[in-house]
């Protein structure tokens, strides 16, 4: 057995919020390790919907072109009725980008094309994932975490900072940990598969049997491949075939049409569906993000950009207190992401309900951008403000005018590891420089112009006002000129001293 003391934070689990950790890390120096129990990356598609405010952290994270150009969008829902007529409608509410909100549509990447974008991007930054290799147990103390790791040549002892568990649903960390995952099955047992068929065009989403969970399927053509995931409830009890000729049989049965055939099965899963949140996401030096601290059922697109988001969150905390941040920063993890968890659950399960009845249509509310954290200890504000933007919020974008003339928008001023101080009609800076602190000014004698007035319109501020932006795109303070000084103690206790 050999014993390493080389890491700051071991990663267990390599899906999206694993990936998502470790290239948050990995950009900002942290030393980690990134371990899988799977010989092989993850080859299905359970999450394939790229809501909006995950498209902005994929542009933070500098993979949202790639992303993109291997997605596409959801195609309409074509639901066919008994005598074989169909009727077509949009699956997702249109709207129009703006200034402020430049994603406005989910897109359809499937979940191993998300994650082999974000592990290339990880080799970038020169960093992999280890698979086949398993956390088999730790203990902590004050000063870090022992592990216990298992692989094919043997295991071995590795001492780190911190220790997170993105291990999933069945989260062994979480075991371990003996915290509570309370909450209820919701009744409903469900396949998915990803298949090659014929007999179906690509052009829309089709759905057989909508409002009942007795006859009830639906294929949709997966964006980016020659796939479509098969979709349908199943009894709660008993066997099901998922070979090729299992859910041949099973499509020709609940669409009464004979002319669909199921060549070869790449990836399938039988799943209860549940909603469950942890009721801890920390104790002590130990973490749990994604599926290992809420799992929910897979309607409305929720759950991987939940657990990116909650990987987003983390990430740079981490880093921060790695660098010398006061370790009460890493306590708002849990403060923060714990309340959007528990709000999705209750979304999740209410749009589960909706498709009983057959009702698909989503809007603004999957979007996941009116999410903040205006709670929490990390948002200042001073004055009080009480209305418009405030302090916890999502930092909207919005196109400027650099002063050389070039047109450049915020979301490419926010982009990186560092924190963005904005001043609105400001004089010179008071603040003495840090570092990991960008500091602009917005107005005549500024190194920005809000020429179209999108800055104006989108964060409400008064002359004067400062307002800083978290390195995850987050408002965490706004303060007038004459209450800067607030500012001092904010930037200490977030790590930024000098």
């Amino acid at each position: 057995m050999t014993e390493n003391l080389t890491v700051d934070v071991l990663i267990s689990g390599a899906g999206a919020a694993g990936l998502t950790l470790a290239i948050e890390l990995a950009r900002r120096g942290v030393s980690f390790r990134l371990i899988e129990k799977l010989n092989d990356p993850f080859r299905g598609s359970r999450g394939k919907g790229i809501q909006p405010r995950t498209q902005e952290v994929f542009e933070d994270l500098g993979i949202l072109d790639r992303i993109v150009a291997l997605g596409g969008a959801y195609p309409r829902q074509r639901e066919y009725r008994d005598d074989g007529s169909f009727s077509e409608s949009d699956a997702v509410v249109g709207e129009e980008p703006t200034p402020a909100e430049p994603y406005h549509l989910p897109l359809m990447v499937p979940q191993f094309l998300t994650e082999g974008v974000m592990r290339e991007r990880l080799l970038e930054l020169g960093h992999r994932p280890e698979f086949a290799r398993e956390l088999i147990g730790f203990e902590q103390d004050e000063a870090g975490v022992t592990a216990r790791l298992r692989s094919t040549s043997g295991e071995e002892t590795v001492r780190v900072r911190w220790l997170v568990g993105a291990d999933g649903g069945r989260s062994f960390v979480r075991h371990a940990l003996d915290i509570g995952f309370p909450g209820k099955t919701l009744g409903v047992r469900a396949i998915v598969a990803d298949v090659l068929l014929t007999g179906l065009d690509r052009d829309a989403w089709h759905r057989f049997g909508e409002g009942d969970m007795q006859r009830q399927i639906a294929l949709c053509p997966l964006a980016g491949t020659d796939l479509f995931q098969i979709q349908g409830p199943i009894p709660l009890e008993g066997e099901v075939d998922l070979s090729a000729a299992g859910l041949s049989a099973l499509v020709k049965e609940r669409s009464g049409r004979d002319d669909i055939e199921v060549q070869s099965v790449s990836w399938a899963s039988a799943f209860n569906m549940n909603a469950r949140l942890a009721d801890r996401y920390r104790l002590g030096r130990v973490f749990l993000v994604g599926d290992a601290a809420h799992t929910h059922p897979p309607t409305g697109g929720q759950g991987l950009n939940t657990s990116v988001q909650d990987a987003y969150n983390l990430g740079w905390k981490l880093a921060a207190v790695a660098a010398g941040a006061p370790d009460a920063l890493l306590d708002s993890y849990e403060e923060e992401r714990r309340p959007v968890a528990a709000t999705m659950l209750g979304l999740a399960t209410s749009l589960l309900d909706a498709l009983k009845r057959g009702e698909m249509r989503r809007g603004r509310e999957v979007h996941q951008l009116d999410i903040g954290y205006p709670e929490s200890s990390f948002a200042l504000e001073k004055p009080e403000r009480h209305g418009g933007l405030l302090a916890g919020d999502r930092a909207p974008d919005a196109p400027m005018r650099a002063a050389a003339g070039q047109l450049v928008r915020l979301f490419e001023l926010f982009k990186g590891a560092h924190w963005t101080l904005l001043g609105y009609e400001v004089e010179q800076a008071v603040l003495p420089l840090r570092t990991g602190l960008h500091i602009h000014r917005i107005g005549r004698r500024g190194d920005l112009l809000d020429e179209g007035g999108h800055f104006r319109d989108a964060y409400a501020p008064a002359a004067g006002d400062w307002v800083l932006v978290r390195p995850d795109g987050y408002v965490g303070a706004i303060v007038a000129s004459a209450d800067v000084w607030a500012l001092e103690a904010y930037l200490a206790n977030v790590g930024l001293t000098g």
